[in-house]
């Protein structure tokens, strides 16, 4: 493929997603301040309360004041109007919305010592971790929450050289044990740590919303037995330096209609997760923000489009089955689809039903158990992948080693499954732009191999492409090649 057709693809991808009136994007907005959802007697401007918005003065005890003002009512909302508003940890309670006008920015001062943290419950396994948990604007076992726009939250890049990894400051949004938690409209950028991050929180809506710099954009957790809940990330656009959506313990998890764009990767599930549905997204690199843990070396490249990896970080338990990967575009990612499983987790479900990605650069798709049991049931169905190539044949030779936390070269170009009870592929199509001398598919111990409709490109000089090792039983119903190199 020639470069400026993979610009052309990308560049009308970015106008369908911006141009159609999707869930959050304008098919419905925030009410407004004088919207009569809100009467003006549950209306609380931070100015009344002693606010400047000057971008130097510390507004953090007005902010905090007219939240409680408003919480003392029953609710209602909390207005920022026009300014740049100073502060250290805002304090949320029920059913009150916090509002940023056109042109309200709030900002995190860089005095670490004004940031407080959030209690875990003793069950998680992050509770340990103390200081890590603050963040600019806080909630603890809240209900009917909203933070709403289209004003800015800015993170300020807060630097801590005691932090995770000797920079890391405080996240932006946090919030644990919530219900119905709404954030929408607002752009958040610069973010200290983390932009938005949760734990054990369910109804969770995450809408039109986006991100900017910083490190991972949502990351939310759970634990056994403690999902998080029935959470919805719709129409929002991340450019994020890190992983743009990343969790585990999750359960009902719709992420849909979204523009990714990450100097790590796109969707990064490090435990179990049920009922995942990850449907109408655009996952292109390299990131337009860079790393910014890898410092001065400034690194853009995007990871994985989505990378599976339960158990990759830490132990897990439990099952990921359930997931649903549809009508996804990628470009220019290091894998598309990645799959592995370690000790303790298990997987039941997974299928991949309407895949186009171009300019694959680091690894083929897989799907690999290195648990003691194998992935049960896994679906490829209208998928087209165009992988970089350029792999010699003695790289089809060499052992593959267990994965580490990212996606890594395999022997073979187009796909690898190691562990596998069932694996099909229906109207597939694997093509690569350089030719590669390993096989197209490589499969160890699988139960049952099925292609129907598989097509790939023929690369003179392989005469096997397809190397099977312990796959119990192969059915055919149409494979080929597609005739050499892609176009």
């Amino acid at each position: 493929m020639q470069p400026t057709r993979s610009i052309q693809t990308i560049t009308l991808a970015l106008a369908g997603f911006l141009a159609v009136p999707q869930a959050g994007f304008g098919a419905e907005s925030s009410p407004s301040p004088t919207s009569p959802a809100v009467s003006a007697s549950r209306i609380f401007s931070i100015r009344d309360h002693g606010a400047v918005g000057d971008g130097a003065t510390l507004d953090t005890a007005a902010i905090n004041q007219a939240i409680e003002a408003c919480a003392k009512t029953g609710g209602g909302q909390v207005r920022f109007p026009p300014g740049r508003y100073l502060s250290g940890t805002v304090h949320l309670r029920s059913e009150v919305t916090l509002f940023l006008d056109a042109g309200a920015t709030l900002i995190g001062t860089t005095n670490l010592t004004l940031y407080q943290q959030p209690t875990p419950p003793d069950f998680m396994p992050e509770a340990r971790w103390g200081k890590w948990h603050r963040g600019l604007i806080l909630g603890e076992n809240l209900e009917n929450v909203t933070i709403a726009g289209p004003g800015v939250i800015d993170g300020n890049q807060v630097f801590d050289p005691t932090g995770e990894e000797r920079m890391r400051g405080p996240h932006t949004i946090v919030f644990v044990n919530c219900r119905r938690f709404t954030i929408r409209d607002v752009s958040i950028v610069d973010s200290a740590n983390y932009a938005v991050f949760f734990q054990v929180s369910s109804q969770v809506d995450v809408r039109n919303v986006r991100f900017t710099g910083g490190w991972d954009g949502v990351h939310f957790r759970g634990a056994p037995g403690h999902d998080c809940r029935d959470v919805n990330i719709v129409g929002c656009q991340f450019y994020t330096g890190d992983d743009s959506i990343a969790g585990r313990y999750w359960d009902h998890v719709v992420i849909s209609d979204c523009i990714v764009n990450s100097s790590c990767n796109g969707l990064r599930v490090i435990g179990p997760a049920t009922r995942l549905t990850v449907h109408d997204c655009l996952f292109y690199g390299p990131g337009l923000q860079p790393h910014r843990t890898s410092r001065e070396q400034h690194r853009t490249n995007m990871l994985s489009g989505i990378i599976l990896q339960p158990g990759a970080w830490d132990k897990t338990e439990g099952l990921l089955d359930d997931v649903l990967i549809s009508d996804v575009t990628m470009h220019h990612v290091a894998s598309p689809v990645t799959l592995w499983i370690k000790p303790g987790n298990t997987v039941g479900r997974v299928t991949v039903n309407g895949l186009q990605a171009t300019e694959v650069y680091r690894s083929a798709l897989s799907v690999e158990s290195w648990a003691d049991a194998p992935v049960t049931n896994v679906v490829f169905r209208n998928v087209s992948v165009e992988f970089a190539g350029g792999g010699q044949a003695e790289l089809a030779n060499q052992p593959v080693r267990g994965p580490g936390v990212d996606s890594r070269p395999l022997p073979a170009w187009g796909f690898y499954a190691r562990n596998v009870e069932q694996i099909t592929f229906e109207d597939v199509r694997l093509s690569c732009t350089r030719d590669d001398f390993r096989p197209v598919l490589m499969a160890e111990n699988v139960k049952q191999l099925n292609l129907d409709n598989f097509r790939f490109t023929r690369v003179e000089g392989v005469n096997e492409p397809f190397a099977l090792t312990n796959v119990a039983r192969f059915e055919v119903r149409e494979a080929g090649s597609t005739g050499g190199r892609a176009p």
